[in-house]
């Protein structure tokens, strides 16, 4: 990329959501900020042209989540533990929401917040994720469920 300018109006307009993504699917805020880091390197290197702000912040998302996975994926994520004591949230109902989140499965917690987050329908998180689009609807059904049984607290 040349244009210096149009990599700084990217993060200034997409920092915050891709941010948002990475912490609700790793559940670690250094890990989340050094996915999005990734991202806007991987913008920077190619240097994509889009023909609306829509279709640039969804390629920046699904690269930010087929980082995350590739994170997730990793051995060294595998021997240690997350180190978030406090989640980004105002007040106690949200902040119990967003733990239960944070309880889901690595994968449902993807779903759930490109669907309820970020807005995005079933149809262009299977775009992004690379799953079906009855993947997705299946994550998000059990998702519910789980999210339901842990706010009731019938699970642990």
């Amino acid at each position: 990329m040349t244009d210096p300018v149009r990599l700084e109006e990217a993060i200034s307009t997409y920092e915050n959501t891709l941010y948002r993504a990475a912490l609700a699917i790793l559940g670690d805020a250094h890990e989340a900020e050094d996915a999005v880091q990734d991202a806007f390197l991987r913008y920077w290197e190619r240097a994509p042209d889009f023909p609306d702000a829509a279709r640039e912040r969804a390629w920046l998302l699904t690269v930010t989540v087929n980082g995350c996975r590739s994170r997730l994926r990793s051995p060294w994520r595998r021997r240690t533990a997350p180190l978030l004591d406090a989640y980004p949230a105002e007040d106690p109902e949200e902040r119990e929401l967003l733990e239960a989140v944070q309880a889901l499965p690595p994968r449902d917690r993807a779903v759930v917040h490109l669907y309820y987050y970020e807005g995005y329908q079933t149809a262009e998180i299977a775009a992004m994720t690379g799953q079906r689009e009855g993947t997705v609807r299946s994550r998000l059904s059990r998702a519910r469920s789980r999210l339901r049984a842990l706010l009731k607290g019938e699970i642990e």
